[in-house]
């Protein structure tokens, strides 16, 4: 399959989600091969204007691309592809950094625009959730500087699958697993709250404070946390999107819109 082709079973769910199409002064080009072009500019990372012809005018499948970013139409196909899968709820918390171009920089309002600036460059960094197979079930993107800490109730509170039948969307994953980046009184407390299991590792400082206090320190299933490797899996597959691995959208929701498409293709092609 060459890049950019969508399966026959995975328009089939994608399909039915799309905006009807419009009138144009022209021939009204196919949401199937708009959307397959920018499939073929994400996983390969060009430049919008070398799109190749077999995808129409470069100008229709960006502009496209950006409302359908601006109005949930990738939102909507990804909650689609979630709730007609069957869900591993073991999920598995981290994050990982990419590079981001020189061209989505500036000097003001990096920040705002999940950009951050180090010696090494320009950087963002995506905070992600999996289910125990490996496939996104939320995420956000912040500045490359940002702690990892700091997102892990935000992505958590991202999670709603909607499930077949009546009911509400699950939100509630049954156990989270993460690395010592995210071993924070505040977060362990925060999934105390809300019944979900923890298997995340202490600090050294945390113990060493734990046996001074002569507490007992938290309990750890290492069985469990071998688990925790389905979210470098997941990261490694979203990365062999060159226009994710490395960020050339300067908007973050047109990044985020990216992040989503990837995803939903992962849940829909496995």
């Amino acid at each position: 399959m060459r890049d950019g082709e969508i399966t026959d079973a995975a328009w089939a769910v994608i399909e039915p989600l799309l905006p009807p199409a419009g009138r144009a002064r022209g021939r009204w080009r196919d949401h199937r091969q708009v959307m397959e072009g920018i499939v073929f500019k994400f996983r390969t990372g060009m430049p919008w204007r070398d799109l190749p012809e077999r995808f129409g005018p470069w100008q229709t499948v960006h502009g496209r691309f950006a409302r359908w970013a601006a109005d949930g139409t990738f939102d909507r196909i990804l909650a689609a592809a979630q709730g007609r899968a069957e869900v591993d709820w073991l999920v598995a918390l981290d994050s990982t950094i990419v590079r981001a171009h020189q061209h989505t920089g500036g000097q003001r309002g990096l920040e705002e625009r999940g950009l951050g600036r180090s010696r090494g460059g320009l950087t963002s960094k995506i905070h992600l959730a999996c289910d125990g197979r490996g496939r996104p079930l939320s995420f956000t993107v912040t500045a490359g500087t940002r702690n990892d800490c700091t997102q892990a109730e935000t992505v958590i509170d991202k999670i709603r699958v909607t499930q077949p039948g009546p009911g509400r969307p699950r939100v509630r994953p049954e156990r989270v697993v993460a690395d010592k980046g995210y071993s924070a009184r505040t977060f362990r407390a925060y999934l105390r709250r809300r019944g979900i299991k923890a298997t995340i590792p202490e600090r050294v400082d945390q113990l060493a404070g734990r046996r001074r206090r002569r507490e007992r320190p938290c309990g750890f299933d290492r069985a469990v946390y071998r688990r925790r490797n389905v979210v470098e899996r997941c990261f490694n597959r979203l990365k062999q999107w060159r226009g994710i691995a490395t960020r050339y959208e300067k908007q973050p929701g047109r990044y985020l819109a990216a992040i989503t498409l990837a995803s939903t293709l992962i849940w829909l092609e496995t």
